[in-house]
């Protein structure tokens, strides 16, 4: 099978991995919303740990770190005012850490994202990790792209589910998960696959 040459290739987009220390670090709808129930991911704990990491080593390198939850209302698998849409233990904020709260899957999209991130002196780097891959993932790393920013999405700290195709058909998770990372990839921003990856520059 012929592999086409990415978006990025052809308009001459860098994808070298940034340094971590140099960026800043935005996880994503690391809800327990994700762990069980109707809405539970395919790899949701494998990720947590990796976003867990992630987001230890961001501390350590001195990177500003900004969390966003998804605000679904009240009585919703997001309710983020219950313990259904809280944010993970593994991954809460530490103090002055900012929260944002979206309720569109970019989450740029009528929130606090862009004036938080002017606030905290973020350059243009941006690390993405979190949930879901096809859906807050990739939409924030195309509105991170939009915006002017240069987003790196880690793998192996992004997780989602099966869906049935238009046909009928279902995409496995791990499908879904390797096509939207490979739109990401195409134009957004590099994808790194691990978190190890990201910090050796592999």
């Amino acid at each position: 099978m012929t592999v086409s040459t990415t978006l990025r290739d052809v308009i001459g987009l860098d994808n070298r991995l940034p340094q971590l220390a140099g960026s800043t670090l935005v996880l994503i709808d690391f809800q327990e919303t994700y762990r069980g129930g109707v809405m539970a991911l395919e790899g949701a704990e494998r990720a947590l740990a990796a976003g867990a990491r992630l987001l230890a080593a961001a501390r350590a390198a001195g990177a500003p770190v900004v969390h966003v939850v998804n605000d679904g209302g009240a009585g919703t698998p997001y309710d983020i005012r219950a313990r259904v849409g809280a944010i993970s233990a593994e991954v809460a904020p530490a103090e002055g850490e900012p929260v944002v709260v979206k309720r569109f899957p970019d989450a740029f999209h009528g929130t606090e994202l862009e004036k938080t991130l002017r606030a905290l002196g973020a350059g243009s780097e941006l690390v993405l990790a979190g949930f879901m891959t096809h859906m807050c993932v990739a939409f924030t790393a195309h509105g991170a792209f939009t915006a002017g920013y240069r987003p790196t999405v880690v793998a192996e700290a992004t997780a989602t589910r099966a869906l049935a195709a238009p046909d009928g058909t279902v995409l496995a998770a791990a499908v879904l998960q390797n096509a939207a990372l490979a739109t990401v990839a195409d134009l957004f921003g590099p994808v790194a696959a691990t978190v190890e990856d990201l910090l050796t520059g592999a």
